[in-house]
């Protein structure tokens, strides 16, 4: 058995069909001026056609969802059609794309949205840090608005709508952001969240906007075109460690599995210093959710096929490897060494350090292979 005999197999369950079990996971590069795709995009993602399965980069369901400068969005006509080309490019090259829906809430500045939106969260509580901002000046993020019930509400159908954009824009499926310390994962927190409604307090409240989203979403576009990230115990985006994280994605698990999502993809952020996700915990998600389970955080190809062989994961997902690599499927197949990336690139500028990593072996090459 070779060792990535699975990791580099076809993939097929849950009505998703796939060449290989690589997942290319959501990246933001952030080459999106005025929150729109450009051309560069397309052939970025074009070039990355191989993996098994592409998730977009977090794309903001509305003018303050935007988070770091120059991140994409769909919630008006021409970033559909802009995605559309983008879409278009990965299926004439027979690959499948999920788009990640985001609503960024209190980590952004209202100089990166449209008009000056306020930033909006759960509660008024302030993350630390700052935000780049147009002539690449640093500032603090402000304290945001605490969403209204009526805002909440709003907040829930921008990612319904997303996900109908998405849909309009050609996408194989949408991937719902709810970790990171975005908005969705600020409701999670009892940090950020320190309502006393509906939406705040019990266990159960604070999964509400959440759980509203994938409900609202999968009646939207299908359970099966439907897939959530979660980054359990991880402090991302000015986070804190709360006693009951365990006991809450255990119910947020749970809920998932009853709406029949098609897939969790679990990100793991201990290279970046936060705690790991224990494997007790995704054991625990297996045996709670029946359909796919994708991996992610600091993979290489022998861990991620044991992963695989173990029945760990069902998928596996790649994030920095791919930057430098676009032929990164063919590296695997061929045990190729890979190219570094230049970190000074990775969240900002041009086609530099974005669509002019060289392939290691011509396309021609690769389809003669196969």
């Amino acid at each position: 058995m070779r060792l990535t005999e699975k990791l580099l197999s076809p993939f097929g369950k849950s009505g998703l069909a796939l060449r290989n079990r690589v997942v290319m996971a959501p990246m933001s590069r952030r080459r999106s001026v005025n929150n729109i795709p450009g051309p560069s995009v397309a052939v970025y993602y074009g070039q990355r056609a191989g993996a098994g399965l592409i998730v977009s980069e977090n794309t903001a369901v509305t003018a303050n969802g935007i988070g770091y400068l120059h991140t994409p969005g769909i919630y008006n006509t021409a970033q559909i059609e802009a995605w559309k080309k983008v879409t278009d490019e990965v299926h004439a090259r027979n690959g499948k794309i999920f788009v990640q829906l985001l609503h960024a809430g209190r980590i952004g500045h209202p100089l990166n949205h449209e008009g000056g939106i306020p930033l909006v969260a759960p509660s008024a509580v302030r993350a630390d840090g700052t935000m780049r901002t147009p002539g690449d000046i640093y500032l603090p993020m402000p304290e945001p608005e605490t969403l209204s019930l009526s805002g909440i509400q709003a907040a829930i159908d921008q990612h319904i709508r997303g996900a109908v954009n998405a849909m309009e824009a050609g996408f194989d499926g949408v991937e719902i952001h709810g970790a990171h310390g975005f908005l969705p994962d600020q409701f999670l927190n009892p940090h950020t969240n320190r309502r006393n409604d509906a939406y705040g307090g019990s266990i159960a409240k604070r999964c509400c906007f959440l759980l509203e989203i994938m409900e609202g979403v999968t009646a939207a576009i299908g359970a099966g075109r439907t897939g959530i990230r979660l980054s359990p115990f991880a402090t991302l985006s000015d986070l804190h460690a709360y006693p009951e994280e365990t006991a809450t994605h255990q119910y947020i698990t749970d809920e998932l599995e009853r709406l029949g999502i098609l897939y969790i993809h679990l990100s793991d952020q201990s290279a970046n210093g936060n705690a790991p996700i224990p494997n007790n915990h995704i054991r625990d998600v297996r045996k709670r959710f029946s359909n796919l389970l994708i991996l992610a955080g600091g993979y290489t190809p022998q861990t991620a096929e044991s992963a695989i062989q173990t029945g760990l994961a069902d998928l596996v997902a790649f994030g920095r490897p791919f930057i430098a690599n676009p032929d990164l499927v063919e590296r695997f197949r061929r045990n190729a060494p890979l190219s570094e990336g230049d970190p000074a690139t990775f969240y900002q500028g041009g086609n530099e350090g974005y669509i002019d990593y060289p392939a290691m072996i011509a396309e021609d090459e690769v389809c003669e292979a196969l």
